[in-house]
């Protein structure tokens, strides 16, 4: 995409805020002085079994970009492609779980299209709509942020091992024998997997906004450590780099053992190197915690440059929503990522 850049220069389209020549997680449209509108778009294929699950999942991941913005969500298209021998009664529970969560975001499904695929893919074309004064974006922290990430690490991994196919009974009896005994730990920690990716972003930016937020991400597929890069990269032309403190970054219950166990995604290598020469780890950050800040997330939290003043009020806007958000790291003068223990 980046090279069509040329092609819209923002001389010749000053209403699109954000747009291809500052790569976002979403385009900013202006249409007046008091609105502008949010769009993008996500799709994947199915990251759990059960159909209706992974509607939902996809559906909140694709509004989970207009999140990161700091608006909300006004409407939603389907997208999906369907096997011709898919029965209809699971494409039904895909778009259902799908619709549930955008009902949840107060928003309205508006159509959409589907075409044939060998393999089933679901997501959603989501407008959203923000004051063109209150966009958050990737570029915009500055020295003194605090950093807040929303929800816990560890989807990718923990759905990386529970699609055990060919020797999966072999492979869970491995993992049972690491935890004790417990057989049916890979689905107790799936389900809480489940929620958290089935978790709307919303109230985190609703929170950000009170607190005055104006740098933001949200975590998905590169990772917290590609997602953080990506917002140092941004801010860089302010000289703002990012500090991530290893042992505050939460986790869900099980991730140490399936790391330890090898259960990770494609993202544990291609994350490192597309965006290692950003990163610099300190000495005492061990293997496994770096393998688990590379790795790939599925409808991940937000990751917050919150203003040191505005700190308190964030953290009440959470409560009051009963928004998890976890202190990680600052913004500091200097580039890139630095990671401590």
């Amino acid at each position: 995409m980046r090279q069509l850049a040329g092609m819209f220069p923002a001389t010749e389209y000053p209403d699109v805020l954000v747009g291809l020549g500052e790569p976002d997680d979403a385009a900013v449209f202006c249409l007046d002085d008091e609105r502008a509108l949010i769009k993008t778009t996500d799709f994947f294929t199915p990251v759990v079994d059960d159909p209706w699950t992974y509607g939902a999942i996809a559906a909140v991941n694709a509004m989970s970009d207009v999140y990161a913005m700091g608006g909300d969500v006004l409407f939603c298209l389907n997208i999906a492609g369907f096997p011709e021998d898919m029965a209809p009664e699971i494409i039904a529970q895909i778009f259902a779980g799908g619709a549930t969560k955008v009902r949840e975001a107060g928003a309205a499904i508006a159509g959409g299209h589907t075409v044939t695929n060998p393999e089933p893919f679901y997501g959603l074309s989501v407008t959203g709509i923000i004051h063109p004064q209150r966009v958050m974006t990737k570029g915009a922290a500055r020295p003194g942020d605090v950093l807040f990430l929303t929800k816990p690490l560890g989807t990718g991994v923990i759905t990386t091992a529970a699609k055990l196919t060919g020797e999966g009974e072999r492979a869970v009896h491995r993992i049972a024998r690491r935890t004790q005994g417990k057989p049916d730990l890979v689905t107790d920690h799936l389900d809480q997997a489940i929620v958290s990716m089935t978790r709307l972003n919303r109230a985190a930016a609703q929170a950000a906004q009170q607190a005055g937020v104006r740098a933001a991400t949200d975590i998905t597929g590169f990772g917290l450590l590609g997602h953080a890069s990506e917002m140092a990269i941004a801010s860089r032309n302010r000289g703002v780099g990012l500090v991530i403190h290893a042992g505050q970054v939460p986790v869900l219950p099980g991730v140490w053992t399936y790391i330890d166990a090898g259960y990770l995604t494609r993202g544990a290598t291609r994350n490192p190197q597309h965006y290692g020469s950003q990163v610099r780890f300190d000495q005492e950050v061990s293997p496994r915690q770096r393998t688990m800040l590379w790795e790939a997330e599925t409808s991940g939290g937000l990751l917050l440059a919150v203003p040191s003043q505005q700190v308190e009020n964030f953290q009440a806007a959470c409560a009051e929503r009963k928004q998890a958000a976890w202190r990680i790291g600052e913004a500091v003068e200097g580039e890139g990522v630095e990671v401590l223990p």
